[in-house]
């Protein structure tokens, strides 16, 4: 198999030869630092380029931006960009920006796509995440209950901005998939209620979903912390997955799976064992051995790799990452799961 008709068996549950071996958030930049003086050639000098370096298949992604070049920054992080109605309709006309989609680099992307080298997919910001962006972390969570029109008319402009955008890039290309980035809940779970969800998401969401899908787009949500709840929220409006399953925020791939037969998940190795040496990191690929063989999970570092990891003790990781992929491919033969591909 080639990298796409292997990132597409797992998604489809149809046995595959291997996962794939994907790193879908890269690793901070203290890390990299770190393993420039480890070992980490200078000629690695971006995402591909590690990419290449580790041996790792190819996930092109484009993370599709919300604001033009001269928007206003925030003082401080989190502290967001306007407070109140008339501060958004001030700085309205600097985001939501036109012609997004960088042609060019889609073109390139796509000649590696058509010849299975490489796995496309973009990101687009979600109708928790936003807003947030907007107004901050601590005046967003108010705004659900203070200023109710306010959180309805950023996200009614986001999505009239998102569909132009999905048209565009989906007529155009064929991304494999989409992540929607969230991030709405945290390790007890998520930080607004059903009822919120329900008034202040579900509508957009139950515009969007149906776009990406009319594309055969897969659509995926990426939320770290808890989500065994959202999880439910989601998949009423359509949502195809979930990532990056965070282990340290209680998430278990075994409760999910059984509560969501037909969802995809990424990620779930915690990386917290990542420097806690071979057998650790063996448990860690033991336990999330039966659910990757069954298909629709493509198992991943459920965040980005930390600067506690060394150069050497990642190295080791993506050895036993090799050997387990290919166990859980062999596994998969033998069961040969047949859950059929769904959107909405």
């Amino acid at each position: 198999m080639n990298t796409r008709e292997r990132f597409q068996a797992v998604m489809d549950f149809r046995p595959y030869d291997r996962l794939p071996l994907l790193e879908w958030a890269v690793w901070w930049d203290k890390t990299i630092e770190r393993w420039r003086g480890e070992g980490l050639p200078k000629r690695v000098k971006n995402r591909y380029d590690l990419y290449r370096h580790f041996g790792l298949d190819m996930y092109m992604q484009d993370w599709i931006n919300t604001y033009k070049r001269t928007c206003p920054q925030p003082v401080s992080h989190g502290a967001g960009i306007a407070a109140d109605e008339a501060d958004y309709l001030r700085i309205r006309r600097y985001l939501y920006p036109k012609q997004v989609v960088n042609h060019r680099r889609w073109a390139r992307w796509t000649e590696l796509q058509s010849q299975g080298e490489a796995v496309l997919w973009f990101t687009l910001d979600g109708f928790f995440w936003f807003p947030r962006q907007i107004l901050g972390i601590e005046r967003h969570l108010y705004a659900f209950y203070d200023q109710p029109e306010l959180m309805h008319c950023i996200n009614s402009d986001l999505t009239e901005w998102l569909l132009v955008v999905i048209d565009e890039l989906c007529s155009a290309y064929t991304p494999d998939f989409v992540t929607i980035a969230e991030d709405m809940s945290y390790n007890h779970g998520s930080m607004l209620s059903k009822s919120s969800f329900d008034e202040f998401l579900k509508p957009y969401y139950a515009q969007i979903v149906p776009a990406l899908h009319k594309h055969g787009v897969l659509v995926i949500v990426d939320s770290d912390g808890d989500i065994s709840q959202a999880a439910h929220w989601f998949g009423e409006v359509g949502v195809d997955g979930i990532l990056p399953l965070e282990r340290q925020a209680g998430v278990d791939i075994s409760a999910l799976r059984a509560e969501h037969p037909a969802m995809r998940f990424v990620g779930h190795f915690d990386k917290m064992v990542m420097n806690k040496g071979e057998a650790a990191m063996r448990r860690e690929f033991e336990r999330l051995l039966p659910a990757a063989a069954n298909g629709g999970f493509l198992v991943s570092c459920d965040h980005q790799t930390p600067p506690g990891v060394s150069y050497q003790e990642y190295l080791l990781y993506l050895k036993l990452f090799e050997e387990y992929a290919a166990e859980a491919g062999r596994r998969s033969q033998q069961q040969r799961v047949s859950t059929p591909i769904t959107h909405g």
